[in-house]
């Protein structure tokens, strides 16, 4: 008789959060979901961005505003995203979304996103950002700028 399948869980190829995390729930709403009631897949990639805009926030214990008129910065842009969709979320579901940074580079940061469903990993994400200023010489560009170490601090637990 076969084995059964090993339960979804992260591997050596997604590594664990080593810094600061935010978790959060979040009700499924209509509009998230295809005409099945199945969350729409793009819609995942939203709810990633907005958790790790909730995830800066509560590490810099800063609202976006705040936080760029503090640093002077433009924002943090994804440069790298994925996504493994492992069991669906549909119209009425609340889940949990826990986010956390994974890793920290000279002007980068990366979260994972583990987004559960009555207990089980059913999307589980990862981005990479870029901290950027408005470039002094061209104001319509953005250029990637050392993250400041006081929110590297932050970024990492500390």
């Amino acid at each position: 008789m076969p084995s059964p399948p090993p339960p979804a869980s992260s591997g050596p190829e997604t590594p664990e959060i080593v810094g600061f995390t935010h978790r959060r729930s979040l009700t499924v709403e209509w509009g998230h979901c295809d005409p099945a009631g199945i969350v729409f897949n793009p819609r995942y990639f939203e709810f990633f961005d907005w958790s790790t805009a909730l995830l800066l926030e509560a590490a810099l214990g800063l609202n976006k505003a705040a936080m760029m008129a503090e640093y002077a910065m433009a924002g943090t842009p994804v440069v790298d995203t994925r996504a493994r969709f492992l069991a669906p979320a549909r119209f009425g579901d609340v889940v949990e979304i826990a986010s956390g940074i994974i890793g920290l580079g000279r002007s980068s940061f990366r979260v994972r996103h583990k987004l559960t469903n009555a207990g089980r990993l059913a999307v589980e994400g990862e981005e990479t950002r870029v901290w950027t200023m408005r470039d002094r010489d061209h104001p319509e560009r953005l250029r990637a700028e050392a993250l400041p170490e006081a929110v590297a601090g932050k970024l990492r637990g500390g």
